[in-house]
């Protein structure tokens, strides 16, 4: 695919933004790749690992003359960059971010969006429990579907081009409002994983009871759960903070089918369980033919990366 934007700004560098660099430059997406993240440690690891073509001192001095700039840290930061970066971004270049709740951000980074600058939030449906600059590879976008959400005013050109560029980096491309979007993501992903650290935290208190039974037997499913719940705990805290209508809402829902499962359970209803269970396997099914995911023994799991 041909070179889609001159300057490229990631702020932030975590497993997105160097998953981002990597899948630009794989397909060579953008002529240069600036990067800033807050953390000194972090900016020197990037440097070292020659992640992006120069690594900034400040959040303005990487968005100075990008013509895209993708806000790549949790949804709690997002004003605070936004307005450092607000003064100096040029006519004409794209704003867009990569955070899991859409409404939020845009309510906190808009204001900041000087006009004749286009804002053009997205979300991609990526990830692993890993996180730094180190952390990212080019495929992480392969397959997997990027959400971009127009705000009202949108410039249909800027809309395309940032669509262009997720489908450049191998990801698949839809658009939504902010709402719907924020509700979608409460069901695929805030509250699964909301449930699944409150298991990993269940079975800690049971392990001080069972001593290391619960490590030990891990793989009987619990694994599963800790993968999820090893996500980064402040993009996490923030995703909750900024999203709680949607979660509260599927979390209502939630306890619901629970306490009907439990009802079954204590009734001995062996049909309703038995019937509840092929249902939901359907799902399981379904995402396998999306393409989401593959039914092999590792669940088709990205192998662990050093940090």
């Amino acid at each position: 695919m041909a070179q889609l934007y001159d300057r490229v700004a990631l702020i932030g560098l975590g497993l997105i933004a160097s998953s981002m660099c990597h899948a630009i430059r794989r397909a060579g997406l953008a002529r240069e790749i600036v990067g800033y993240a807050r953390s000194a440690e972090t900016r020197e690891t990037a440097r070292e690992i020659g992640l992006c073509d120069h690594v900034a001192d400040s959040a303005a001095e990487a968005a100075a003359d990008a013509d895209l700039v993708v806000l790549c840290v949790p949804v709690g930061a997002m004003e605070v960059v936004a307005r450092e970066i607000g003064p100096v971004l040029k006519p004409g270049a794209t704003v867009s971010d990569v955070g899991s709740v859409k409404a939020a951000v845009i309510d906190a980074v808009a204001p900041y969006i000087p006009e004749g600058v286009h804002f053009i939030p997205a979300h991609p449906l990526a990830g692993t429990e890993h996180s730094g600059p180190r952390s990212g590879f080019a495929e992480l976008f392969d397959n997997r579907y990027t959400i971009v959400v127009p705000v009202a005013g949108s410039d249909p050109a800027a809309v395309t081009r940032i669509a262009s560029l997720w489908q450049g980096m191998g990801a698949l491309v839809e658009e939504m409002d902010p709402e719907h979007h924020d509700l979608v993501l409460a069901v695929t992903s805030h509250t699964p994983h909301l449930i699944a650290y409150t298991m990993v935290g269940v079975a800690d208190d049971l392990r001080r009871v069972t001593d290391s039974e619960v490590i030990k037997y891990s793989a009987a499913g619990f694994r599963d759960f800790t993968r999820i719940a090893a996500s980064d705990p402040v993009m996490w805290r923030d995703v909750f903070l900024n999203n709680k209508e949607a979660t509260l809402e599927i979390l209502g829902r939630f306890t619901e089918e629970l306490f009907a499962l439990q009802r079954a359970i204590r009734q001995g209803d062996g049909p309703h369980l038995e019937e509840y269970f092929t249902r939901t396997r359907a799902i399981r099914r379904g995402i396998i033919e999306a393409g989401q995911d593959t039914d092999a023994p590792d669940f088709g799991r990205v192998k662990a990366r050093k940090e």
